[in-house]
This record gives C-alpha cells, structure tokens and sequence, in this order.
C-alpha cells in the first residue's frame, strides 16, 4: 500500500465519471468541500490484506494525534502505484480502513471515479508524509528487542512547540521562519526515520583528517580511530570527567556485560528501548550493556544511605555502551553501535530534589558543549514528559525551556511507557537535516524499587530514590561528529574549518627554509613544547609553498618558517591559519595567547612523531 498524506486547510473534490465498471454507485456526484484534515492519498496494491490495511490505519491516526487533527478523508488515488490490487480487493480494504478510524470524523471519496480537485496544504513540517505499508513490514521476523523497543512505535504522543515564555502551540501554528534548525528536528523526531541516504560531510573529513574510519574487519558501526582521532577522543573524555567530577559525580566502573535472566536485568530490559548484543557463554545468555545504568544501579543497592547523602551522584564513562542500530541508521560517528558515554547518576530523595538536581545538570551540560565548541546556536532542544508530570510540574518545565533561551520541541505522552516522566535532550542538526542527541537528562520513577535501592528518610522510613540519568555531553563520537560537521559547514560558507585550538592534534607547525636551520628548529620546538603546547616540525624536502599549504589542509592554527630572519628574531613570526595574517610576537606573548585559549582544559603530548619525515602516510 502506497499513501500521501496531507494535513490541509481544505480539499475540493467533484467525482465526474466512473472510471471502472466495478466503481461505486453514488446517487448525486456533487462537489463536496472539507475543511481542516488530514487527506490520505492511498493506492492498495496486489497482495496487500487486511494486515496491512490495520497496519496503515494505525500509522495515520498515530501521526493525526502527533498534529491534533481528528478529521480524515481516504481518497483512493491509482496513480501513486503501477502494481495494483484487484478492484474488489481494494474496496474492501478501504473500508476496512474507515472502520477502523470509526473514532475520528472519517469518510472516502468515491471509489472507482475519476474527481477533479483542489486542495490548500497547510505549510507546517508535519503536513505531508509518504508511506509504504507492505506484508512484511507489517510482520517482518522480530529481533530479539526490549518490549519497550517493540511498544515504542505504539506511544500515544501529542506534539508541540512551547516557547521560553511558556507558551505552548501546535506545530501547524507555529512560524518556522527564524527555527529552521527546530523545524528539522520536528521534522526528524516525529517521523522517526532514522535511515541515512547519503554520507554527511563529516564521514570524508574524518577520514582526510586521520581521526577515525570504519572498521572492515568488525561489526558495522565500530570505528577505527587513528593516533589524531585518539588523541581528540581522549582529550574530550578527560574534559566531560573533570567537569562531571567537579559538580559531585563519583567515578565508578562496572561490567561491559550481564546475565540477561538475572532478575533485575530481566525487568530493566523490558523497558528500556534498545537493541543489544547477545552472547552464549556456558550455559548463560549474556548481553553487552547498552548503558551503564543497572551497573551503577546494581551497585548503589549494596550502599547504606540516608536522605542526608543525598542526592549522591554515581559516574561512569563508559568506553563501551554497545547498541545494535539498524544497518541502515548506521552513518559515520553519528550513529554507532559501539560508542563512548559519558553517564553520570543522581539518587535523589523526591521529586522536588530531583526537579532542583536536573536544573543544575541542565547549565552543566549547557556549559559543557560550549567548552567543547559547540554553542547554543549549533543545536536545538527536545522535552518529552507525561501529560500528568507536565500539569504537576509546569513552572520546572517552563523554567528549562527559558534557560535554553529559544522555542523548544515538546513531545507529551498521554500516558507513562518508559520508567522516566521528563526526558530532555539537545539534538545536533547536520547538513542533511537529521537530528542527533548530545547533551540528555531524564527523571526515573521506576529503577528505585526494581533494583531494591533505598535511603533512611527523615523519619527513619526506608524509601526509594527518584534516578536521574545525565549524559552532559551526549556520547564522546557524537561530539567528534558535530565538531566535524561545524567545520564542513564552515568550510562551505568560505570560512576556515578549525578544531578548537586545545583540541588540534597539532597546535603549532615549525617550517624550516631548509636543513641549515634544522637545529634552530629542534631548540625551538622543545622551548614550546615543554610549556604544553604540541608543535612538530616539517623537516621534509619539499617546497615552503607545499608545506605551507599541507599544514593549511591539517587546520593547524599556527605556523612558523624558520629562516635566517626569523633565527636571528627576537620575536617569532607567526602564520595565524584563524585570522589570516603574518604577525611578529614575542615568544612569551605567543605561549600566553595560546594559554588563553587553552585554560582549563586538559592537555596531552603529540600522539604522532615530532618530525613529518618520520611518519608513515596514511593511506584514507
């Protein structure tokens, strides 16, 4: 089954002549005019049975509610599709589909006519949708999946846009004009198409760059990363610990991978939604974590705790989370199935704790991602919550919303599935208009009791504790990821791609005009070097010019020639890649510029040889 669905202002539709003998009788083929819909253009092809007619029904009211819309009409439409079913076949199936909306405003054009028309869609990013509804999507051979996997594509969500004065609107009423990022994530979230047509820009910049590639000889979705890839990774993962450390998080570490009939994971598992690794080892069935959440939740039931530990913060970088993502979703370092987090847990003693914590968390994780490079304008916020947190809890809800300072995407559940009520979360849009989740947060009702975890509270009552489950950074690939297609971004609008400067893997490059200054060189790199700054040195036979312009093509920030001028110098002259000018600095005036830049970060040495002429070249 084919379908175009189209949310309008109004549809005007004449049947004018019966196209098939088997078409249906209408009395008076008058023209009929509807207002504020969703029309389905809908072709019902050879082999489709009432499977597929249930399961096309349920995917258009799903996405009706997402919109708020509760009138349909099914306009049977034979040119969406060269394949089609028997006349008898496809009448019924029509039917059996207006049936089955029987709780909507739901009617058909005439079946068998050809109709003259003439429509208004509406101009929002969930008006129009195609679908293709087959037999075996409809009962295609299941996974072994989490049942809340298997229940997440039947949530009852309604879908709006709330505005940091707490304004809430629907999505067709909402002007787009100055959101065009949101509206890519409306777009993306609500259609939850995860497939990937082409490569985003970061997939050839990560590979020129020598950061990571894929790996051949693994699973899809387990990269590679090379010595430059390795050293910006690590200095990331050091970055979002520190921060995490500093507001309170414990660090921990716990296993990559449980029995997957222990009691505890056997309840967890059914409500999480992810797609995991199974492993057959003696008699057991094990699965590698898909988060380190029952780690740390396994772990804090064996704590003794008072309300007056709390909240008490549990962390884990987790290097690595594994989750069997589709092929099809499977795309660079945007989705992986093996991938660094960052995962740190508060145990609260309530919900007005646990609503004051997350507030905290939220300008952690806002603060994180813009020492990491990336700023309120590289990404856009989506909130989910239940319809009942929502009425109990809507000045906290309000009050995230103005933080993050511009209109957000609201998804509210009419009821509770998962174990959270809240989850929030800053979605990265690239250069395809796909979404990807950075920065989360989310407020568990449920891990508390299932996993026996308990405080004394104030009258001496051992209670559970609400969970919340931060990510301040999102994983540490997605950040390498963003980073990448920031750069690319740039790199099209004809400015110059560069890395933060305390993330190039080379900050400062010594050029020398030939061996005679060789020496010079290797003094110089040394005086840097020992002050934390990595530099190297091209000390190849190749021409200035070449050298010049390959130090350029590696984003390397500064850039040095060394020749008899610049030996006998006080001061050095340096290529600034940023600005774009050659400017003379005193030595201790360039090791505070870059200091300044650097502060507060971590650092590590060259992860390559000082000398170009003694690395090997990569072949990408």
């Amino acid at each position: 089954m084919r379908i175009l669905q189209l949310h309008c202002d109004s549809i005007e539709y004449t049947p004018t002549k019966k196209e098939i003998k088997s078409a249906e009788d209408i009395e008076n083929p008058e023209t009929q005019r509807l207002e504020e819909l969703v029309v389905v253009f809908v072709a019902i092809e050879d082999g489709d049975d009432s499977s597929v007619a249930q399961d096309a029904i349920s995917q258009i009211k799903n996405s009706m509610e997402k919109i708020g819309c509760k009138k349909l009409l099914l306009y049977p439409y034979a040119h969406l599709s060269s394949n089609l079913a028997k006349p008898s076949t496809a009448i019924s199936l029509l039917k059996e589909m207006e049936s089955s909306a029987s709780d909507l405003d739901v009617s058909h054009s005439p079946f068998g006519w050809t109709k003259s028309y003439k429509l208004q869609v509406k101009g929002h990013p969930l008006a129009e949708s195609s679908k293709v509804v087959t037999k075996d999507s409809a009962t295609q051979t299941e996974e072994l999946t989490s049942d809340a996997l298997k229940g997440e594509s039947k949530i009852r969500s309604i879908w709006k846009i709330m505005s940091p004065d707490g304004t809430m609107s629907n999505i067709g009423d909402f002007d787009f004009t100055n959101h065009k990022k949101l509206e890519s994530l409306a777009k993306y979230e609500s259609a939850k198409q995860r497939h990937v047509d082409e490569p985003p820009p970061h997939v050839a910049l990560m590979k020129k760059m020598g950061i990571a590639d894929y790996e051949p000889a693994s699973d899809s979705g387990n990269m590679r990363f090379y010595p430059n890839g390795r050293l910006i990774k690590s200095l990331i993962e050091r970055y979002v610990t520190d921060r995490v450390k500093e507001y309170g998080g414990y660090e921990v570490e716990t296993p990559i991978m449980y029995d997957s009939e222990h009691p505890s994971m056997v309840s967890y598992f059914n409500r999480f939604p992810a797609r995991q690794y199974n492993i057959d080892s003696e008699g057991k069935k094990l699965f590698l974590r898909f988060a380190a959440c029952f780690g740390q939740f396994l772990m804090a039931n064996q704590y003794q705790m008072s309300y007056k530990n709390l909240p008490y913060k549990l962390y884990e970088l987790t290097r690595y989370s594994f989750r069997r993502e589709q092929s099809g979703e499977l795309v660079g370092l945007r989705r992986l199935r093996a991938f660094t987090m960052p995962d740190c847990h508060a145990f609260c003693k309530n919900m007005e704790q646990a609503v004051e914590e997350i507030k905290v968390r939220f300008d952690l994780s806002q603060s994180v991602l813009t020492n990491l490079g990336i700023d309120g304008n590289d990404y856009d916020m989506a909130i989910r919550f239940t319809e009942d947190f929502y009425n109990e809890n809507k000045t906290a809800i309000e009050e995230l919303v103005k933080k993050h300072g511009k209109p957000v995407l609201v998804e509210m559940w009419t009821e509770k599935f998962f174990y959270f009520v809240l989850k929030w979360e800053f979605n990265f849009i690239d250069g395809l208009g796909k979404a990807s989740a950075l920065s989360t947060d989310q407020i568990d009702v449920e891990n508390g009791s299932r996993y026996g975890i308990e405080f004394i509270d104030e009258n001496n009552t051992p209670q559970h504790p609400i969970i919340l489950h931060n990510s301040p950074s999102g994983a540490i690939e997605r950040i390498i990821y963003a980073l990448l297609e920031k750069a690319a971004k740039d790199s099209k609008e004809g400015r110059k791609p560069q890395f933060p400067l305390w993330l190039a893997p080379t900050q400062v490059r010594i050029i020398p005009l030939n061996a005679e200054f060789d020496e010079f060189c290797k003094t110089l790199c040394e005086r840097i070097s020992v002050n934390n700054i990595r530099v190297d040195i091209d000390d190849r036979n190749e021409s200035i010019g070449k050298r010049i312009r390959e130090a350029e093509k590696e984003w390397i920030r500064y850039i040095l020639v060394i020749g008899q001028k610049e030996a006998n110098s006080q001061n050095l002259s340096i290529r600034d890649r940023k600005t774009g000018d050659v400017r003379e600095i005193s030595f201790d005036d360039f090791l505070n510029e870059i200091h300044e830049q650097t502060k507060e970060k971590p650092f590590t040495g060259l992860n390559l040889p000082k000398y170009l002429s003694k690395r090997p070249q990569l072949m990408v």
